[in-house]
């Protein structure tokens, strides 16, 4: 696979969420997507409400897969 030269290789950037980092300021213009590496942990309620989803879907008790896209392709975006 051939390496991507050095402006296109992501950068990893620390930042404290309330000065622009260096990194951040040397860039040119344009535009960048940014993308969180290390995402905060599930809450005790976010982790147990999975847990409990997935103890339903374990159950027989989820919406078929055909449903939630029917749904999905019904429903105006923003609604």
């Amino acid at each position: 696979m051939p390496k991507k030269p050095p402006s296109l290789e992501p950068k990893v950037i620390e930042w404290d969420g309330h000065h622009l980092p260096r990194q951040l300021q040397e860039l040119p213009p344009g535009r960048y997507a940014v993308e969180l590496i290390d995402p905060p942990p599930l809450t005790p309620q976010e982790e147990e409400g999975i847990l409990a989803a997935l103890r339903q879907l374990d159950a027989g008790q989820g919406v078929p897969l055909v449903d939630v896209v029917r749904e999905i392709r019904h429903t105006p975006y923003g609604e």
